[in-house]
């Protein structure tokens, strides 16, 4: 995207790495949808902000996504761990 400075390219990659739930948090957050919707629409902002139209698919299917979590219409699929034997 053209006209963007590196200190706005950097308050983009902060506030995403702030709402990207980490793995200690992910229990207790994978549920909350404001916080979900707030994750993939931050990840939207950062995408277009890097690669513009190249991104356009990726940035909308972001959008959607945190669209139907707002309108409760997306869940957390669960840990791929859980219920897996252990090797």
């Amino acid at each position: 995207m053209e006209g963007l400075s590196e200190d706005q390219l950097h308050l983009a990659e902060t506030l995403q790495r702030q709402l990207a739930i980490n793995e200690r948090d992910w229990h207790r957050l994978k549920t909350d949808r404001h916080r979900r919707a707030a994750e993939q629409l931050s990840a939207a902002l950062l995408l277009l902000m890097r690669s513009g139209a190249k991104a356009d698919g990726d940035v909308v299917a972001l959008l959607e996504s945190a669209q139907r979590w707002i309108k409760r219409e997306q869940r957390d699929p669960g840990c791929p761990d859980h219920g897996r034997p252990r090797a």
